[in-house]
């Protein structure tokens, strides 16, 4: 099991406490940094990553949003996957204006907001101590989603020294029940769905790599990481319990994301396959910025379990998706 988080993410003498915790901190600051980790103003400006992340999942639609403020610029992407005819039906993407789109607090729990507007484009997620709210909207399509957080499971929270950076902190939620209205053009869905947030900030290599891989019930979940944290962020959500995860392999190809993914843990607790519905991709090349990124989104299937010595719990058509991405930023 994990320990209870700390209240700030940094001791008082700015030495960062690496390790992953149970709950959310209060606050991801790095101003009392200790020198070990601190560099020029020009590097921490141009290396700061910032994003807030929100997943929304049913049996009928995927739905998810992400606000990236990379330091000297920002963006943001939204879009709506309908699972029955298996392809995206509404999609954002907009690069912002530097100071001016995108705003991110650094509560990634209770006092978190993330707010992105361009025109009449705009994106919004707000959490306090008892809930949250998402609305975005768009000329064509529009979303709006609110949830209770009282009573859930705790997030994982997990600070680490990534490859080529200096400290970076990661928040991840558990499954939160929320209700959403869906509106595409003339289309309009009213759901109860399971959400999901990931806060990130910290300090990154110029360029970074991932795998990733996320799924929630409200009795099951996992997030799952291979690439610039290593095994950090790796934990799994089973019936209450928030258990911490080895080194993950993923096997899949990358020139082919729609076929199978394999998914399983070094600790021998996870051993999944994903099997995508489809993906919703980006490939970015503006000569001193890049990114190259694919979320298949889909259904899990396979096998988990709390330790070696427990049973497995099987895995039934969970939905979620997975990510293959790299950002030279």
């Amino acid at each position: 099991m994990l320990k209870p988080v700390p209240p700030a993410v940094c001791d008082q003498y700015g030495q960062p406490l690496f390790g992953r915790y149970a709950g959310a901190p209060d606050q991801i600051a790095y101003d009392r940094l200790d020198a070990e980790y601190r560099r020029s103003w020009w590097w921490e400006r141009t290396h700061r990553k910032h994003w807030h992340y929100v997943a929304l999942a049913s049996d009928e639609l995927f739905c998810a949003m992400a606000i990236v403020d990379v330091g000297w610029t920002n963006t943001a992407f939204a879009y709506v996957f309908d699972r029955a005819a298996k392809r995206l039906i509404a999609s954002y993407s907009r690069d912002g204006i530097p100071g001016l789109t995108a705003r991110l607090s650094d509560h990634p729990a209770a006092g978190a907001f993330a707010d992105f507007k361009f025109g009449r484009e705009s994106m919004r997620y707000e959490q306090d101590e008892y809930g949250f709210k998402l609305r975005l909207i768009f000329p064509d399509w529009e979303l709006e989603a609110g949830g209770e957080s009282l009573h859930v499971v705790p997030g994982m929270t997990a600070i680490a020294r990534p490859q080529g950076g200096t400290v970076h902190t990661t928040y991840k939620s558990s499954a939160m029940p929320c209700e959403a209205g869906v509106r595409v053009g003339e289309r309009f869905w009213k759901l109860n769905m399971i959400a999901s947030t990931d806060h990130s900030l910290g300090f990154l290599a110029r360029e970074t790599a991932w795998q990733w891989a996320s799924a929630h019930s409200l009795s099951l979940g996992w997030n799952l990481q291979s690439g610039y944290l290593g095994e950090q962020e790796n934990v799994l959500w089973l019936d209450g319990n928030l258990i911490p995860l080895g080194a993950v392999r993923f096997q899949f190809q990358a020139e082919q994301p729609e076929q199978a993914w394999l998914i399983t843990s070094e600790d021998g607790l996870i051993d999944l396959v994903f099997q995508p519905e489809g993906v919703r991709a980006e490939d970015k090349n503006l000569i001193i910025a890049a990114s190259r990124y694919q979320q298949p989104i889909g259904v899990f299937n396979g096998r988990v379990r709390a330790a070696k010595d427990k049973p497995w719990r099987e895995v039934k058509n969970l939905v979620g998706v997975t990510e293959n991405h790299f950002s030279r930023w």
